[in-house]
């Protein structure tokens, strides 16, 4: 199918994401909120049922070990975050493990996770759940889909499976990720394209991601990053929390220093008839090296090329002109679209 296509479907429809890239960690016990509530930078001890957020793992140091979304489901906390760090992370969090009443499973082996983004998500989304339910058992509505807020989540079923539904915004555009088990992956790809989803391949997923500026932990986000010099703070990072690793370097640099840190992560526009730069490109100002790209793609919403990247903190006022693999670009405010 087309880019165009594909694109039109997250910005118009529905999309059908690989997230095969995700891993899962299934925490619970009766201590699994606090627990996490001393190692993670935002308030898991206040999610009830029903609710998640956005959070960071970080070193002593300040810096990332992983991001992540967490999900508290009623008995369980469903922890998603990028596969190739899942298996580490689900060690270290074992090893603090002394009294505690937490027992941590690693889910990225057993189930598959799919992504649904755009206007039409929840219609889709409660069609193929409806379709794939056992005669009697409830399927959600489109208006409770609808209605979830922001790692909002609930369970339900496909067949005799359990289904995780979690409200997202990961690929720049409102949906929602399903968690299914491995088993029933085929099953549930089908009954979503029945019900109208659109098959998105990696540069349409891209596109809508990087015009949305959002960044992705080990593409824009690295193991020595600050999250203030990602820009995520405002929805990793609780201000009211008690303490968590990484907290007296965060504070320090909010309170001590308003905030400023040596770079962070800005947008790039390029002229519409300037090739799409590489990841990696160094961004220059005169003979200045300040900094290089992490993500770039052509802009369908602009129709230019746009990129994200880091630059040296004198130089993150839009409009300030660079230079980006050889050509001239603009910093641009985020999200672009």
């Amino acid at each position: 199918m087309p880019l165009s296509d594909q694109y039109r479907a997250l910005r118009e429809g529905a999309g059908l994401i690989d997230r095969s890239d995700r891993g899962r960690l299934l925490l619970t016990g009766a201590d699994r909120r606090t627990y996490l509530q001393g190692l993670l930078s935002n308030d898991i001890a206040s999610l009830i049922t029903g609710t998640g957020c956005y959070a960071t793992y970080l070193t002593a140091q300040g810096r990332m070990i992983a991001d992540m979304r967490t999900f508290e489901m009623g008995d369980a906390l469903l922890v998603d975050l990028v596969g190739a760090v899942a298996p580490a992370v689900r060690d270290r969090w074992a090893e603090f493990i002394f009294s505690e009443d937490v027992a941590i499973e690693d889910l990225s082996e057993s189930t598959a996770q799919l992504g649904v983004y755009g206007p039409r998500a929840a219609q889709v989304l409660g069609a193929a759940l409806s379709a794939g339910s056992l005669p009697g058992e409830p399927a959600p509505s489109v208006e409770l889909l609808e209605g979830m807020p922001l790692y909002g989540n609930s369970r339900w079923s496909l067949g005799a499976a359990p289904v995780f539904v979690l409200r997202s915004d990961d690929a720049g555009v409102m949906g929602f990720d399903v968690v299914v088990t491995s088993d029933r992956q085929k099953e549930l790809e089908e009954l979503l394209r029945s019900a109208g989803a659109v098959d998105v391949g990696a540069e349409a997923a891209l596109a809508c991601r990087v015009e949305a500026g959002r960044p992705l932990f080990r593409v824009d986000m690295f193991e020595d990053t600050i999250p203030l010099e990602a820009g995520i703070e405002d929805r990793a990072i609780s201000l009211t929390k008690g303490c968590y690793v990484g907290q007296e370097i965060i504070i320090r640099v909010l309170h001590r220093g308003q905030g400023r840190v040596a770079r962070r992560l800005v947008g790039l526009s390029f002229d519409p008839s300037a090739a799409v730069p590489s990841p990696g490109e160094r961004i220059r100002t005169g003979d200045r090296e300040i900094g290089a790209i992490t993500s770039a793609v052509q802009s369908p919403a602009l129709g230019r090329p746009i990129a994200l990247g880091y630059v040296h903190r004198d130089f993150v006022a839009p409009g300030t002109p660079v230079v980006a693999a050889g050509t001239n670009a603009v910093v641009s405010a985020l999200p672009f679209v």
